[in-house]
């Protein structure tokens, strides 16, 4: 499952992320810590994710969210 289906305030540990040949979205997501292995939580959802990784809030659009292979 994806990242845009996760529950609100539920640890899900990222499975992989699938940029499907995009190099430069791979590199984004990896510098914000988003990578395998990592806890990814999603905080709120309306038009954009607001995820928690780490210490820090990021918002990020569906289409990143869709990028990001999560399991619990």
């Amino acid at each position: 499952m994806n990242l845009n289906d996760a529950e609100l305030g539920v640890e899900y540990k990222v499975a992989e992320v699938n940029t499907y040949g995009d190099e430069e979205m791979k590199a984004f997501l990896f510098s914000l810590g988003c990578y395998s292995g990592e806890s990814i939580t999603v905080v709120d959802k309306k038009k954009n994710l607001v995820v928690s990784i780490k210490d820090a809030r990021y918002n990020i659009d569906p289409e990143l969210g869709s990028a990001i292979q999560i399991e619990e």
